[in-house]
């Protein structure tokens, strides 16, 4: 390993699964299920045809206290939960605005979201017009900025190389990593807390999706409603979460003996040019992506031995990424698809799954894809149900798709 490489050494998540890494990993190997009724009255006030989603294990104020949490977008909360995780996982001691493990002005943060605090924007609305404008928060503002959890980390951490917060749709935390990587490689950086959160299971969107028709309506079967890859799929299930990675530089973890969960071999970001919504029919900027991150990676497409599909489950995007593996890697990987457990978590998604990508390659071992009854026959592939596969891994892809035809696709190596 080159000491100008880009290692992984500390992972967080908080996810429908799990309040962390662990718990959501555990539940992927169990192919456990995150999707469960929306509790919530405005359900029924506007009668919305869609009634599932899959919500957090576990509320984050469990662990953030509620003065502070008064003060951040439920997607702020889920990244810095996410952030501190990985960041004591990596090894690293409580911030202090003199480190001792990384200096301040070497530290950077690049965690980025589809959405950002739509919840934030729609309660303060309501007050505002309601109540008058005495009602209305001051900081209604940095509670709805996209880049308000990379910011609320950043803060948390006191990183001074630079804090950026990439909005990309559903590639967005895979972008997130890759920004990550380019902050290192370039030189700005030694160490960088990276990822994707989101928190958006609210009316406005529940209601956009459900009228643009790519969510799921099984609302009396919500434990088998996202079902990627499977002939009887009928749309996503919209999830929130959050996933980091604390990205450095080989020879800077190397010098403080860190663990390494695995190397950052290479990304692959691309777009489609071709509409706002709907894929390129020929796959086109998911098949360079993935490309583009193996040769960045310098290997072959035989050495790529898993892929985590981003597979949504909806009806035509499913398809045309199964012919875009198959086109760029061919058929031989073993494929999975986390979103049958998990949800949608959109600018989480890339992020989380990133993570189970590491995890699979760090233990030797692909989770299920829960709800797999039957494999739709247009998807030639060897995709992973029933029961978790071992397997000799020693690199995976994981490919993040996004509205607006994004395309990033992030490659992981064994250290």
């Amino acid at each position: 390993m080159s000491t100008t490489d880009v290692v992984i050494t500390g992972l967080g998540a908080t996810t429908p699964l799990g309040p962390d890494v662990g718990s959501t990993w555990d539940g992927l190997l169990a192919g456990r299920n995150g999707v469960r009724a929306i509790e919530a009255d405005w359900v029924d006030r506007h009668d919305l045809p869609v009634r599932i989603g899959a919500p957090l294990a576990e509320e984050p104020t469990e662990r953030i206290p509620r003065v502070q949490a008064r003060r951040l977008d439920r997607c702020e909360q889920v990244a810095l939960l996410a952030a501190r995780e990985a960041w004591a996982d990596a090894g690293f001691t409580e911030p202090t605005d003199e480190h001792t493990d990384v200096d301040p002005e070497r530290l950077g943060i690049s965690i980025g979201t589809g959405i950002g605090g739509p919840s934030t924007l729609l309660n303060q609305d309501d007050l505002l017009e309601q109540h008058g404008i005495r009602k209305v928060s001051p900081l209604t503002v940095p509670m709805l900025m996209p880049n308000g959890p990379a910011a609320h980390v950043g803060i948390d951490l006191r990183a001074r190389a630079g804090v950026h917060s990439p909005a990309s749709a559903c590639a967005s935390g895979a972008e997130g990593i890759a920004t990550g990587y380019q902050m290192i490689a370039s030189g700005r950086a030694d160490v960088v807390v990276a990822g994707g959160a989101e928190a958006c299971i609210a009316p406005i969107t529940i209601a956009g999706f459900a009228q643009a028709r790519t969510v799921s309506t099984r609302n009396d079967d919500p434990e088998h409603a996202s079902r990627p890859f499977d002939a009887d799929r009928d749309g996503f299930v919209l999830g929130e979460g959050a996933g980091t990675v604390v990205l450095e530089r080989a020879n800077h973890a190397a010098a403080r003996g860190a663990r390494v969960y695995a190397r950052l071999g290479g990304y692959g970001i691309t777009s489609d040019a071709h509409h706002i919504t709907g894929n390129h029919p020929d796959g086109i900027g998911q098949i360079a992506a993935m490309e583009q991150a193996i040769r960045m990676a310098g290997l072959s497409t035989a050495e790529v031995g898993h892929v985590n599909a981003h597979a949504t489950s909806t009806v035509v995007g499913d398809v045309g990424e199964a012919a875009a593996i198959r086109k760029a890697v061919g058929d031989q990987p073993l494929v999975t698809a986390p979103k049958g457990s998990l949800g949608h978590l959109v600018g989480g998604a890339g992020a989380v799954e990133g993570i189970a990508t590491i995890l699979a390659l760090y233990h030797g071992i692909v989770p299920v894809t829960r709800n797999l009854d039957s494999l739709d026959p247009k998807v030639e592939l060897d995709v992973v149900a029933g029961e978790p596969r071992k397997a000799d891994l020693t690199a995976a892809l994981s490919n993040s798709f996004g509205f607006g035809g994004h395309n990033t696709a992030l490659l992981f190596v064994t250290a």
